[in-house]
């Protein structure tokens, strides 16, 4: 008991555990869409975007960055859906195109001319010390956002997660919805980024959804069980970095990996041909109409 309680008697521990127990269950909610469409590289591709708009934002109006690294990656996101969908190349070299190179665009600001905002590695890999109540209030405001969203665009939502062209065919505006959700996405990735950090936070959309794919066939109990796995990954990586003395997104990250492998071990076989598309019985059949 000691041991829990001790560390709630600082202030930004109690921060960091609201902020890392919230985005862990944001990422999972929101990661189950991701990976069921096949796009889990986006994840990382867009948390490094995102880097990017960070940095060039500070060198400019540095008390904007927030702002400016969120319309950086909603504007990355649309781009990449608009080129994946109009030209020959696939999504992945759509996602490695864009990304990659604001990634590095955010590099050499950073080593041309430093940061006035949090440090590099801190942006990088993720740090409870630096969480502001400004930042608490935006991750809930995400939180309700995409929670209220996915509430009334359910099954749009669900429908061109499975099927686009079923979906664009009976009247559902499929591009529309893509970019309801790459915008959803974007602003989960850049709230989450204080304790996650820009490298790590992909692994945390993937690993809860994946997860919960190998315990169920339910769409909606996945949704439930990824936000949960989410969540309890966020509180417990967030104790076990307290002690560790490593950087929170860090331990968070393989606390998600120590799970998924007790998972894999557990579900067996059906697990696994679930995870691998490989039972024709394990994706969910959704019954949806526009």
């Amino acid at each position: 008991m000691e041991t829990l309680v001790e560390p709630l008697s600082f202030a930004f521990f109690q921060k960091g555990l609201i902020v890392a127990t919230l985005s862990g269950a944001l990422l999972g909610f929101i990661g189950v869409y991701i990976v069921l469409r096949g796009m889990s590289y986006i994840g990382h591709g867009l948390s490094h975007a995102i880097f990017g708009g960070y940095a060039a934002t500070q060198l400019f109006a540095a008390q904007f960055y927030v702002l400016g690294a969120g319309l950086w990656g909603i504007a990355s996101a649309i781009a990449i859906t608009t080129v994946a969908r109009r030209s020959r190349i696939g999504a992945d070299a759509a996602i490695g195109v864009v990304t990659t190179a604001s990634f590095a665009l955010g590099v050499a600001l950073f080593s041309k001319f430093g940061s006035t905002g949090p440090a590099f590695d801190q942006a990088l890999f993720g740090s409870i010390l630096g969480i502001t109540n400004s930042q608490i209030i935006w991750l809930v405001v995400v939180c309700a956002f995409t929670g209220l969203v996915v509430f009334f665009r359910y099954r749009a939502l669900l429908f061109t997660t499975f099927d686009p062209d079923v979906a664009q065919a009976s009247g559902i505006k499929v591009a529309r919805i893509e970019a309801l959700l790459m915008i959803m996405l974007s602003l989960s990735i850049l709230v989450t980024l204080t304790v996650i950090g820009v490298t790590l936070v992909a692994a945390m959309l993937v690993i809860p959804a994946v997860i919960a794919r190998m315990l169920t066939d339910s769409f909606g109990r996945m949704l439930a069980i990824s936000t949960v796995v989410g969540s309890a990954c966020g509180l417990i990586g967030m104790y076990l970095s307290y002690y560790a003395g490593v950087p929170s997104g860090t331990m968070i990250v393989l606390v998600g990996a120590v799970v998924f492998l007790i998972v894999l071990a557990i579900s067996g076989v059906r697990g696994r041909r679930r995870t691998a598309g490989l039972d024709q019985h394990s994706a969910p059949r959704p019954k949806v109409s526009a």
